[in-house]
């Protein structure tokens, strides 16, 4: 049976996630500080395949112990966002970038590792020039030069799996009405109304339900996609 340790995994994709590896029968760990919900695994706790540490993904000693006792490594622990890493620029350069370092560094052959990056990395744009893999990364905020940086280190290292995410939208156990579609869905709802700007603004979704099959696709399929971002 698979073990599977999952960091930030009381988060926005990290709950859904939780929920659909346990519903596989994999045996899931996850650390968390709880930052932003103390009830978004609330209805796993009786699940015997799951176990909950309260803790940060800074903690070197932590970290290096629950690595060495999983075979899959998804570090989803971040400070997600252009404002939120600018505005805590030492703690999103401290977990967005150096905890994956100090993970990267405690693996051995027979881990093997999944990390979502963000379309951030992109940054803007050419005019009248559509955004594709092949694009190159172009990253204007801290964010994403940190996710970035640290798909860079990441991949370097055979076992490995990169996505690229598109803005993730949808229900999740830890819900957030701050990304785009889930806010035009909260404000329609609340308002009974929207107003909407820039009409031919473009940008690139996904279900968070997709993300969450993606991922376990790639678990079960680990040795045919490996070493691909």
């Amino acid at each position: 049976m698979k073990r599977i340790l999952i960091t930030g995994g009381a988060g926005y994709i990290g709950s859904k996630l939780v929920t659909k590896l346990l519903d596989h029968n994999f045996l899931v760990t996850v650390i968390d500080v709880l930052k932003f919900s103390s009830r978004s695994l609330n209805h796993l706790f009786n699940n015997k395949n799951f176990t909950f540490i309260k803790g940060d993904v800074r903690d070197k000693k932590l970290m290096k112990k629950l690595i060495q006792k999983n075979e899959f490594i998804i570090p989803l622990a971040a400070l997600v966002g252009a404002p939120l890493c600018k505005k805590n620029k030492t703690e999103a350069i401290s977990v967005n970038l150096k905890s994956i370092k100090y993970l990267m560094k405690n693996m051995n052959k027979g881990k093997k590792v999944i990390y979502l990056t963000t379309n951030s990395g992109y940054g803007v744009g050419e005019k009248n020039k559509h955004c594709d893999e092949k694009t190159p990364l172009n990253h204007v905020s801290l964010y994403g030069k940190n996710k970035v940086e640290a798909e860079k280190i990441v991949m370097q290292f055979k076992n490995a799996i990169g996505f690229r995410l598109a803005t993730v939208f949808g229900y999740s156990y830890r819900m957030r009405t701050d990304l785009l579609v889930n806010n035009f869905v909260f404000k329609a709802m609340r308002n009974r109304r929207l107003t909407i700007y820039e009409p031919h603004f473009r940008r690139n979704y996904i279900h968070i339900n997709d993300v969450v099959k993606a991922i376990l696709f790639s678990i079960k399929n680990f040795n045919h996609l490996k070493s691909n971002v």
